[in-house]
């Protein structure tokens, strides 16, 4: 086990990130131990700690009310949320590939069109590359369903909703100007109602929601003009939100 990493003196909404870079610094199946300030609700940290990659095994509170929280974790074959406070839009995909996870990136895998599509819609200038878009764009990333897969048609409905209320709270908290979830064939199976891509009525937790077509290179109904339209629908719909 790492040792303590203690975050009691970051402000709660800059923890993901302290946590994704502690993610890339470790193996896959190595466990660490993290304090935070006391305040946190425990759902949410867990939500926190599962969304940057890791899998929670405990939350404590070891000492006096004062000392904080103790989260013991252990690194997931999966990729960490790259997500801070004023984002301009939260891209969501269904889950990370294999690839992607051992990548560190997610869409990583060749033939996924995200990247290309993303650079063409002008949403990112640096190609695969979620902490520039995020610092540089505040293009932030996370996925519906941490787990990682060859495929996304492994995914189970109960973790497909279960993820979709993860991100729903972690919108909720973070209030991004629109979130576009990657993969209509998904969030139908998430949402539990029949849709069609393009702008969702309600929204997701108070910001606008767009749901475009899977980036997939399988995908071949959608071409790469069409996937820049629809980042570039996204990102419209995140200036009008």
């Amino acid at each position: 086990m790492t040792g303590l990493l203690r975050l009691a003196h970051l402000s709660p909404r800059d923890v993901p990130l302290a946590l994704a870079e502690q993610h890339r610094a470790m193996v896959v199946g190595e466990r660490f131990e993290v304090s935070v300030d006391p305040g946190w609700p425990r759902a949410r940290l867990r939500d926190v700690v599962t969304g940057a990659g890791f899998e929670v095994e405990s939350i404590q509170r070891p000492g006096r009310k004062a000392d904080g929280l103790v989260i013991t974790a252990r690194r997931s074959r999966t990729l960490a949320d790259t997500v801070a406070p004023d984002m301009h839009l939260l891209v969501v995909g269904l889950n990370p590939s294999l690839f992607a996870a051992d990548a560190g990136v997610g869409f990583a895998r060749p033939g996924n069109r995200f990247w290309p599509a993303a650079l063409a819609a002008g949403l990112v200038t640096v190609d695969r590359d979620p902490l520039h878009a995020l610092h540089h764009h505040r293009v932030g990333m996370t996925d519906l369903v941490k787990r990682a897969t060859a495929r996304a048609h492994a995914l189970s409905t109960v973790e497909l909703r279960a993820g979709l209320e993860r991100v729903s709270r972690l919108v909720e908290w973070l209030r991004p100007g629109a979130v576009c979830l990657v993969g209509i064939t998904g969030w139908r199976a998430a949402a539990g109602r029949q849709a069609v891509v393009g702008v969702q009525a309600g929204g997701l937790s108070g910001s606008p929601l767009y749901v475009m077509p899977n980036t997939s290179g399988v995908n071949a109904h959608a071409s790469l003009s069409e996937l820049v339209e629809h980042l570039r629908a996204a990102s419209a719909l995140a200036r009008c939100g």
